[in-house]
């Protein structure tokens, strides 16, 4: 009578490290966000945190509900590296502009959340990208050249 191999169970989004660092960097861009709100900041400001919010809880959404499962004709951990890349470097700027002329409490405060959401987005860019390179489940497969033979 063979024996039946039971799938590891699956680690649900919410419970993993990257899940954590995600909505972590999530809460932080909101809080920014709001601070910059609060201040009467440069529409610019709250727009490209509102922006980064729609994005990051998109992939929020994207991996809870598993669809990159689905969807596998585009490289979702490649596209989540680029955003974080390019939140990263939004956020360093306008966090460091908010900075710069010290005209409210809470735009300051908006700066530094700013900051704390940079350090967020290089520990998840750096989470996804050793995903990327440890698991050899995906697209790319590295093979020795004798093995074809």
């Amino acid at each position: 009578m063979p024996t039946l191999k039971l799938k590891p169970k699956h680690r649900p989004f919410c419970f993993s490290v990257k899940g954590h660092v995600k909505m972590l960097r999530l809460a932080l861009t909101v809080t920014s966000m709001t601070f910059f709100i609060i201040s009467q900041a440069p529409e610019p400001y709250i727009v490209i945190a509102g922006f980064e919010v729609t994005v990051i809880f998109f992939f929020i959404i994207l991996y809870m509900f598993r669809l990159d499962r689905i969807m596998n004709c585009i490289l979702w951990p490649l596209l989540d590296i680029i955003n974080s890349v390019v939140t990263a470097i939004f956020m360093m700027t306008i966090s460091v502009l908010a900075l710069i002329p010290e005209t409210t409490t809470f735009m300051i405060l908006g700066g530094a959340f700013g900051l704390l959401v940079v350090v967020c987005s290089i520990a998840d860019a750096a989470l996804i990208y050793r995903k990327l390179l440890f698991n050899p489940s995906g697209p790319y497969r590295k093979s020795a050249t004798h093995d074809k033979i």
